[in-house]
């Protein structure tokens, strides 16, 4: 089996690393790729326009292709794919609407009974400050901007001053682009957030792992909003009683959902939680893996993710839990200066081998680039170092040891991911 991956982030390089060992597969193709994934696959240089795409898939004969960003599934790139019968892991452009619209995801989890957080939805800047005057949904207060915003568009406003000056920073001043004309306004739910992943082929789904993400920049879960600084997984806030409430009250009615409204989810489903008082309630959906979930949840995979991929693109997957092997990951994201607010290139990287010769470490790629037979930074999250263990000290201990090793002008790294695994 020939499969190509779209992306060229550290998610990439983890489904890479995982695809390239598989029995069955022939070669794997990753474009645009990185560095890091250069390595074990061959990438090609493309725009990311789903054309560009489906003509790489359809040139190299692929037998599958698996999306890894929200980007080209917002721009459709299953659908053309589909149109032309070719293989493809992800949802169509409607289904990703659950992650590239916020706005939507709301509405649809209030058609559909999903427990989720009060909002409202606010098309203009006065209907928003209306909101906030009202102060219905109370403080602090939740802002989202409705689109896609890498993984920054949310601000928690502690007041009114403060929630007045994000609407205008956001839909006033646009400093999320196109993905602010929309405002989300949420009450904030208090408890303790998780994630959970199925793969799911349009009717059902295999569930996959728990997983907690890190997504402030500063440690003790302080500063700006990032795409996430680190993850471990599993999570132990996740109990055997908890999943099953997460798939009966909110996987599985939103799959149903998805498919009696004309738009079959396919591909892998994130679940953003919050396990407050009265029970897991969604936060978000992502319509792919999550970055740097997938990279601490794909190496604990103990069966090879080519026929799970192969199983949810035609619709046969089996109605069982994927197996995963015990031992905790915890990975460890290494960010350039400047990040989440702007991302300094061209800095010189170095340690990396050092790091992944560490026992129990993996280091996976994302902004990184070659320059005059150099290893540099060429993005905001350049690095993600993972390490397992019997226990999640080990865990934490080999991922912190790995990383010591490399470094980078202005590299910056939380010292505290996997903490709350030991609370």
């Amino acid at each position: 089996m020939k499969i190509l991956i779209v992306g060229g982030g550290a998610r990439e390089h983890a489904i890479a690393w995982k695809l390239a060992g598989e029995r069955g597969v022939t070669e794997v193709i990753c474009a645009p790729g990185n560095p890091g994934i250069e390595k074990i696959a061959r990438c090609l240089p493309v725009d990311g326009e789903p054309e560009s795409l489906l003509a790489i898939a359809t040139r190299e004969s692929v037998d599958l292709t698996v999306v890894g960003p929200e980007l080209p599934l917002s721009r459709g790139v299953v659908d053309l794919f589909a149109a032309q019968d070719r293989p493809i892991v992800g949802p169509t452009k409607a289904a990703a609407a659950l992650e590239s619209s916020k706005a939507f995801a709301k509405a649809f989890m209030e058609r559909h009974n999903v427990p989720t957080a009060r909002f409202r939805v606010c098309d203009s800047a006065d209907a928003a400050l209306r909101v906030i005057a009202s102060g219905e949904l109370g403080y602090p207060l939740v802002l989202k901007a409705d689109g896609l915003a890498a993984g920054k568009g949310v601000v928690i406003a502690e007041d009114r001053e403060s929630a007045e000056s994000t609407v205008r920073m956001v839909m006033v001043d646009r400093h999320f682009g196109a993905a602010g004309e929309r405002l989300v306004l949420e009450e904030f739910l208090v408890g303790e957030e998780a994630s959970y992943f199925v793969l799911a082929d349009g009717v059902d789904c295999m569930p996959l792992s728990s997983a907690q993400d890190h997504k402030r920049i500063f440690d003790d879960d302080r500063g700006a909003n990032t795409g996430g600084m680190g993850a471990f997984a599993p999570t132990p806030l996740l109990t055997a009683a908890i999943e099953e409430r997460v798939l009966t009250d909110i996987v599985r009615p939103v799959l149903e959902g998805m498919d009696r409204e004309g738009c079959p989810f396919r591909g892998f489903l994130y679940v953003g939680l919050m396990l407050t008082s009265a029970g897991p309630k969604v936060v978000e959906f992502n319509a792919r893996f999550g970055d740097p979930e997938a990279q601490v949840v794909l190496p604990r995979l103990d069966e090879d993710l080519s026929w799970l991929l192969g199983s949810a693109a035609t619709g046969v997957l089996p109605s069982r839990p994927a197996r995963f092997r015990p031992d905790p990951h915890v990975g460890v994201v290494l960010a350039s200066a400047g990040y989440p607010e702007s991302a300094r290139s061209g800095d010189v990287i170095t340690g990396i081998d050092e790091a992944a010769s560490v026992p129990g470490a993996l280091v996976f790629h994302a902004g990184t680039a070659k320059e005059d037979g150099r290893l540099v930074t060429a993005g905001g999250r350049v690095l993600t170092v993972v390490g397992r263990g019997a226990s999640y000290r080990e865990a934490i201990d080999v991922a912190y040891r790995a990383a010591s090793h490399i470094s980078f002008p202005g590299m910056q790294l939380r010292t505290d991911i996997g903490r709350k695994s030991l609370i």
